[in-house]
């Protein structure tokens, strides 16, 4: 039997669909303790009940929009991979880096859910999780980065700070941009070099010419 999740992603003109993308959105503004049933469903121009009838409790949606994000997450990481895939290694972060800045600004709910879930006082311990240790992971062997005992605990770190530092600049951008006054294209860009100038060259640092 298809799930309500599966039903919205075959048919992306569906009232499902429409829920899902509205959710999605609103989520990511409130997070799920901010969020209503009702405020979604006003956005959507439907009434409560047939927000309900598609997609269930408050917690239902929710989970679904999570699953759809880690969908969506892990197809975008295979895709890059195959990109880089036998490169060396800063073109591999100079491209990952790119590649998940544009992507993420696109969905910018994505980053807003991230730190809503992970950083935020609240916390619904029973409530569907983000992959964020698979996806980590994955980035550390897609990257080639060392995977042995030693350094992987320090080569997901590295991730991780990378991709904290591009949440927070999708999620902080209304405020951002207000300090460093630039428009939306040059801000991105400017995100981009940041992040590529800070962690390509600490990527590649070879310590052993130090040791």
């Amino acid at each position: 039997m298809e799930t309500a999740l599966e039903k919205a992603k075959k048919d992306p003109e569906s009232m499902k669909a429409r829920i899902l993308a509205v959710a999605r959105k609103i989520y990511g503004e409130y997070g799920f303790h901010g969020t209503t049933m009702r405020m979604i469903a006003k956005e959507v121009g439907i009434d409560i009940s047939t927000l309900h009838y598609h997609w269930g409790e408050k917690k239902d949606l929710y989970e679904a929009v999570i699953i759809d994000i880690n969908n969506d997450l892990g197809r975008k990481f295979v895709e890059v991979e195959k990109i880089i895939h036998g490169r060396p290694l800063e073109e591999r972060i100079a491209i990952g880096i790119d590649a998940m800045v544009d992507y993420l600004f696109l969905h910018p709910e994505i980053s807003n859910l991230v730190l809503h879930r992970y950083f935020g006082k609240i916390r619904h311990e029973e409530l569907v999780d983000f992959k964020v240790p698979e996806f980590t992971i994955d980035i550390v062997r897609s990257m080639g980065l060392k995977q042995d005992k030693k350094n992987i605990s320090f080569s997901m770190a590295s991730v991780l700070t990378i991709m904290n530092s591009i949440h927070s600049f999708i999620s902080g951008e209304a405020f951002f941009r207000t300090i460093i006054r630039q428009d939306r294209d040059e801000y991105i860009a400017i995100v981009k070099k940041t992040l590529k100038d800070i962690f390509i060259p600490a990527f590649i640092f070879d310590k052993s010419k130090f040791e």
